[in-house]
């Protein structure tokens, strides 16, 4: 796969409210439709449950790079990291799909363009 300079960006996320940080099973669900949403290619997930009614950590390992989750169901919040590289990558489709599955809201977010040339 070829960089073309200005086309990567990495989105950063804070969520609060909705369901389902405390599942595994869920979050893998999650991941995987942020990368279809964004048109991004997945390559693997692994994701890592802390026990019942504790958080879960997942990563989805991209073609155009990754996407990855951090949860702390007794707080409410999730962490979501969405970096891709490639002009036909939708970072923000991404985020929007996972905010849907989890019922959500963004509390706080962040844009940075990655190796601009």
């Amino acid at each position: 796969m070829t960089h073309l300079p200005g086309t990567s960006v990495h989105l950063i996320a804070d969520l609060e409210g909705g369901t389902g940080y405390d599942d595994p099973v869920r979050i893998e669900a999650a991941l995987r439709e942020a990368a279809a949403a964004a048109r991004a290619r997945v390559l693997s997930v692994h994701v890592h449950g802390f026990g019942e009614g504790l958080g879960v950590t997942g990563v989805a390992l991209l073609a155009e790079s990754h996407i990855s989750i951090h949860t702390w169901p007794e707080h409410d919040v999730a962490a979501v990291d969405l970096f891709v590289c490639g002009q036909d990558v939708d970072a923000e489709a991404g985020l929007a799909a996972m905010v849907a599955l989890f019922g959500a809201r963004v509390t706080s977010r962040s844009a940075l363009p990655r190796l601009a040339p």
